[in-house]
């Protein structure tokens, strides 16, 4: 049984809260009491009005988990997730191609953040999951996003065939599966348009209507003796070969 889901999560370390400060998330700071004075976001939450709470190593990591906190969390608003219409109104708004990330049936939390958290990092413009048999935002997957569960477009969908289909369609995307027995390896392919990147659940893949309404299944060159790799793992080399050859 997951966690449930929150409009509102703890984040821990510097780099995090920071960013939460800095963005205007941040709605209480918790401090360890021996780092007070050492820390220079105290002051900067101080300035926005922002409740300083001293606090101590347990209780941060009763919010936190095994998260690096480095002595600081932040408790952070959260924005709604999204839907169909919130979707549709996002690719609306874009000026540049947009690149979504499409997580079906992915059902472990910590696997969640941390696509949150790359997808963040190479300015993935949403990510999106069934609001069935998926994990949902949850103070898990909060945790391990370590912020970026509040900075990234979070849509959960009813039916993804129907959403993928539409994205196709309505919003001219390619729709790029990952599967192992996919046709064109992840550097052969044109990652530079409007592109939705659609991976599978941890243990089975794709499911079979999914890969049906993709344009093209693309692999990951694999050089060892592993078969698969871990699905946040796989999420950020597509991800990262998509923001090079943007770049590019």
């Amino acid at each position: 049984m997951h966690d449930q889901p929150t409009n509102g999560c703890w984040i821990g370390g510097t780099h995090a809260v920071r960013s939460a400060l800095q963005h205007r998330r941040a709605q209480r700071l918790a401090v360890i009491t021996s780092r007070h004075n050492k820390h220079d976001l105290v002051p900067l939450a101080q300035q926005q009005g922002i409740p300083v709470e001293h606090t101590d190593t347990r209780t941060l990591v009763q919010r936190l988990g095994t998260i690096n906190h480095q002595g600081i969390a932040a408790q952070v608003t959260l924005p709604p997730v999204g839907n169909e219409t919130t979707l549709d109104e996002r690719l609306n708004q874009l000026s540049h191609p947009p690149l979504l990330l499409i997580l079906d049936r992915i059902t472990d939390p910590h696997n969640l953040g941390a696509c949150l958290r790359v997808a963040d990092a190479v300015g993935a413009d949403a990510v999106i999951a069934p609001n069935k048999h998926s994990v949902g935002r949850t103070p898990a997957v909060c945790k391990v996003a370590s912020g970026a569960a509040a900075s990234v477009c979070f849509i959960q969908v009813t039916n993804l065939a129907r959403t993928l289909r539409r994205l196709q369609h309505q919003h001219r995307l390619m729709i790029a599966g990952l599967a192992e027995e996919g046709s064109t390896s992840l550097y052969q392919a044109d990652l530079t348009g409007p592109l939705a990147l659609v991976l599978g659940s941890e243990d089975q893949g794709l499911r079979h209507l999914t890969r049906t309404c993709c344009d093209q299944l693309l692999r990951l060159p694999m050089q060892g003796q592993v078969e698969s790799l871990n699905v946040a793992v796989a999420a950020g080399a597509c991800l990262y070969e998509a923001l090079r050859q943007r770049h590019k």
